[in-house]
């Protein structure tokens, strides 16, 4: 589901001149409006910011992203923090991403400090949510309900993994499970 322009609040008289353009220029910056523009035939301010995705990155991702940097994985980890996306996590998939990732670490040459850090990067980045209903079993792995409830919850675009399989009827919630190959296609970084 890819969002459309948010309208601003916001309409000008088409005969008016600058100063009731500048009037809304600052009404709209006031409510956090980065970019707009304005319709001369009829006065209307639209907002021209697409909202950033909002995507639950699944464990294997980071995973794989520790295990090559030369994958799709580790340029989705890569695009952290850069407002293309953003990032949900919930205290479960924290906990979980840090247990996976401690077990990786020494077959990739990572230190527990460097563990600890891409996890406190994660966290700083990530928007936190806490889950206040459970759905379980609901997957075909139960092990994946923490993440749906987050992907749910946090009313997320998608849900970014490599078991596609696993989480078969979260469709029904309005989210697309996919790869990260195909989250980079969907934001226009492979072609």
């Amino acid at each position: 589901m890819i969002r459309p322009p948010r309208v601003a609040c916001g309409y000008l008289n088409p005969s008016a001149a600058g100063s009731q353009r500048g009037a809304i220029s600052i009404h709209l910056r006031q409510h956090g409006v980065k970019c707009f523009c304005v319709d001369q035939a009829c006065g209307i301010a639209y907002n021209t910011i697409m909202e950033p995705f909002k995507v639950v990155i699944d464990t294997n991702v980071l995973v794989s992203a520790l295990r090559s940097r030369s994958g799709a994985s580790f340029r989705v980890l890569e695009l952290l923090g850069s407002e293309r996306f953003e990032i949900q996590v919930s205290v479960p998939l924290v906990l979980e991403y840090e247990s996976a990732a401690r077990r990786v670490a020494p077959s990739v040459g990572l230190s527990a400090q460097d563990v600890a850090d891409i996890i406190d990067y994660v966290c700083r980045v990530a928007n936190r949510r806490k889950i206040f209903f459970l759905w379980r079993p609901l997957l075909k792995d139960p092990k994946d309900d923490h993440v749906l409830e987050l992907a749910v919850e946090a009313q997320c675009d998608f849900i970014v993994t490599y078991n596609t399989r696993d989480f078969k009827g979260a469709d029904q919630f309005g989210l697309r499970v996919i790869t990260g190959r195909e989250f980079l296609e969907i934001l226009g970084e492979l072609s």
